[in-house]
């Protein structure tokens, strides 16, 4: 996606591409086939949701065709890993590759660690409390608590008169994957009638699929992790600069 004399420009196939995906699950398939893929356009040229299906239907509002719709679906569906995973922008991550990336994006530490050698911040934390307890032995438990990120904003203490910058704690928390996005709600009325916008809502991935299986690539270094996915991307697009690479996956830990 694009700005081209002040327009938006979606990147895409034409509809009669036999190579578009044309449905959710195709995508789902194709995202545990290749093991992780941005949603929209980005440095690595052809790596992307975007790229490979119809410019036509996005933000159309139709289930069937239109890929911002089939996010939606696929994060609460939990096959695969959804969030701002990619420079701070919206991507999947296959179960199989995802604890590659969270043993690379959180250095091998658990929040609650992380917190406690000083790593992770007050406001962090802050948000994490909601989804991270303990039980009688001090150990952490990981909750289901499902709470939509505009309820979570204000009960997190954060807005007008409060704390900062909660669009910015959030994204940092799901680029270093201690946060997915597992659902989309829209808001009700008094009345119970939902309006606005679907608004997110956001689990750490150990509530879904595990404390084991998120951490699974914890007994190898988290540089041989980031390794791992950076040599990943170099196999599938080896024309790419390794610079544009690192912007999409980060640096080295």
């Amino acid at each position: 996606m694009s700005v081209e004399n002040g327009e938006w420009i979606m990147r895409g196939l034409d509809w009669d591409n036999p190579y578009r995906i044309r449905t959710w699950q195709e995508l789902v398939n194709w995202i545990n086939e290749i093991g992780f893929l941005p949603l929209f356009g980005n440095e690595v040229e052809g790596f992307s949701v975007e790229e490979h299906t119809s410019p036509d239907y996005w933000w159309s509002g139709d289930r069937q065709e239109d890929p911002w719709e089939w996010r939606e679906i696929i994060a609460a569906s939990n096959q695969v890993a959804y969030g701002k995973f990619f420079g701070k922008k919206a991507g999947f991550i296959s179960l199989d590759w995802l604890p590659y990336f969270a043993n690379a994006r959180r250095a091998g530490y658990d929040f609650d660690s992380r917190y406690q050698d000083g790593l992770a911040s007050r406001r962090e934390k802050k948000i994490m409390d909601f989804f991270i307890g303990e039980d009688e032995d001090g150990d952490p438990v990981y909750k289901d608590d499902r709470i939509l990120s505009t309820d979570l904003k204000k009960m997190a203490g954060f807005g007008k008169g409060g704390e900062k910058n909660y669009p910015g704690i959030i994204t940092g928390l799901q680029m270093q994957t201690y946060l997915v996005i597992t659902d989309f709600k829209r808001r009700q009325n008094k009345r119970g009638e939902e309006y606005g916008m679907a608004v997110s809502i956001m689990l750490p991935p150990e509530s879904i699929w595990g404390y084991d299986k998120v951490t699974a690539a914890y007994s190898e270094k988290p540089k041989e992790s980031w390794s791992r996915i950076f040599e990943h991307v170099k196999e599938m697009y080896p024309k790419t600069d390794d610079t544009d690479i690192i912007r999409l996956i980060g640096k080295d830990p």
